[in-house]
């Protein structure tokens, strides 16, 4: 079949094993047997056993380890699939021996212990919002964030537009985990298109989840633009460890990034970082104060993975 069937195959995979069942489907359609791929993935510097890829498809095992997933993006390649398909099909790495606690990736924006974040949900009304399947697919993003005089996180600004996967969306599920736990929640303020629905803080570990509501619920194929506002409390305003950055479990077309400096913390060098996921090593670029005091990133097609804006 062609790449577009492939496609559609991982777009259409549900349930705990979606990440095996799309595979082994894109196998399939590939018409490529298991030695033909290890022969390709071999050739291209990211070799698998076929014993392995048996595993994977069969969701005995999963892909975990770093080369594994590097090995992951070239398969990929080979099947004619969209790039991080696979990958963003993948649940969080098992549990194992000390590493059973470890903080794991669980949304597109933040890195924390998922206990903590389960109970938050919980006391929200929906324990199962990281468990469902996703019905909006994020298509653009745009992050706005303003320093105040201390270099503190002032506000973040974010417009998202997401695309509807079935009919009847009608909400945004927000996690917001700040670098600053001591300095309180932000206050949040829906700008466009969107009002706070549920919403509850864990004040000690500075998380916040939200449900932003749609002003109205879209249908399947259609698209909706929400905008909102983070607003912090200050001076002093809470530490930001000079960077800003999102993680992207699954592929987003554009995200956009604005840094604006107050007068009195201008740096003296910004970089932004593109880390996608299985790389040991972000890809790093030198940035451009403009007249505004500002900085901006763009990411085209990018993700799964890190992607930020880090100062001196």
């Amino acid at each position: 079949m062609s790449g577009n069937s492939a496609r559609g195959n991982i777009e259409n995979a549900r349930g705990e094993g979606q990440f095996a069942e799309a595979l082994r489907s894109a196998i399939r359609s590939s018409g490529l047997s298991l030695d033909r791929i290890q022969a390709r993935l071999r050739a291209r510097g990211t070799p698998v056993s076929i014993a392995a890829l048996s595993y994977w498809q069969s969701g005995k095992r999963q892909p975990e380890r770093t080369d594994s997933l590097t090995a992951l993006g070239e398969l990929e390649t080979i099947l004619k699939l969209p790039a991080g398909s696979l990958l963003a099909l993948l649940p969080p790495p098992r549990p194992r021996g000390k590493q059973a606690a470890a903080v794991q990736p669980v949304t597109e924006t933040v890195r924390f212990e998922r206990d903590t974040l389960l109970s938050l949900l919980a006391a929200l009304g929906a324990p199962e919002a990281l468990d469902q399947e996703q019905q909006l697919t994020l298509v653009g993003l745009h992050d706005r964030c303003q320093l105040g005089a201390d270099g503190g996180q002032r506000s973040i600004t974010t417009r998202a537009v997401f695309e509807a996967r079935t009919d009847g969306q009608d909400r945004w599920l927000l996690i917001y985990n700040s670098d600053d736990p001591s300095a309180g929640p932000p206050e949040l303020t829906t700008v466009r298109n969107c009002h706070l629905g549920r919403h509850q803080v864990d004040t000690a570990n500075g998380l916040m989840v939200a449900e932003l509501m749609f002003d109205q619920p879209i249908r399947r194929g259609e698209t909706y633009l929400i905008e909102y506002e983070l607003e912090n409390a200050g001076p002093p305003y809470p530490t930001c460890n000079r960077t800003h950055w999102r993680e992207f479990r699954r592929p987003i077309r554009e995200y956009l990034l604005e840094i604006h400096f107050n007068s009195a913390t201008v740096p003296g060098r910004c970089q932004q970082f593109a880390r996608p996921a299985g790389q040991k090593h972000p890809r790093m670029r030198n940035l451009t104060l403009d007249a505004c005091r500002s900085v901006h990133a763009v990411a085209i097609d990018f993700g799964p993975g890190l992607f930020g804006i880090e100062w001196e």
